[in-house]
């Protein structure tokens, strides 16, 4: 059975290799159709926003702009908690923003703020509190598991994909089986090769006849 955090969905694939404009990617697949969700997924969900940037914290003791996009998309979602989808019990179940009437070409949808300023900072300390505290959960269960961490982390530099067979393996305390990728010769490695005798030519095979 595969570790993880109950009301989270099990990770499918986990890579190093740049898609885009990410640097790598995790991806996780639900286990039935989901049409909407609930209070628990969405605060998970914004946790699981948050391992990369403690990962950097805990490893590096640095900041990087790598987790950017993970930050926008956990702060929106906490934000849409607040203010769409009443879940925060300070503010209650109400809705805060009017979204603008029709789209027109050239247009975005954005929101007209309806509330006043004292319910805008509300909302604010809502949202930061929701993060910061998926972040510090977050951050306990990392350290608690930190050689779960560092031994993913190893796989992922030696085959640089893994999928969730090879993650349910290491976070059972087993060994990875199957062997590495075959990774692309660099030059550098091509002139130690050659340096070594292993890239040397094979002896010329005479044409029929010509022996």
């Amino acid at each position: 059975m595969l570790f993880r955090s109950p009301g989270t969905d099990p990770v499918h694939k986990v890579t190093i290799i740049p898609r885009g404009r990410a640097l790598g990617l995790t991806q996780q697949l639900p286990q039935e159709d989901r049409l909407n969700i609930n209070q628990e997924f969405a605060l998970n969900q914004i946790a699981i926003l948050m391992g990369g940037r403690i990962a950097e914290e805990l490893v590096f003791d640095q900041k990087t702009t790598g987790a950017g996009n993970d930050i926008e998309v956990a702060t929106g979602l906490a934000r849409s908690m607040v203010c769409e989808w009443g879940m925060s019990e300070k503010m209650g179940p109400l809705a805060f923003g009017k979204k603008e009437g029709e789209v027109f070409l050239g247009k975005e949808m954005g929101t007209v703020q309806n509330f006043s300023a004292e319910t805008a900072r509300d909302i604010d300390a809502e949202v930061r509190r929701i993060v910061t505290e998926q972040y510090d959960r977050a951050k306990r269960i990392l350290v608690e598991h930190r050689e779960r961490l560092d031994k993913i982390a190893d796989a992922l530099m030696e085959y640089e994909t893994l999928d969730t067979a090879d993650i349910e393996v290491i976070m059972g305390g087993g060994a990875m089986t199957r062997p590495p990728p075959q990774k692309p010769l660099t030059t550098t490695m091509v002139a130690d090769k050659k340096k070594a005798g292993a890239l040397d030519a094979p002896p010329a095979v005479p044409a029929p006849g010509k022996a």
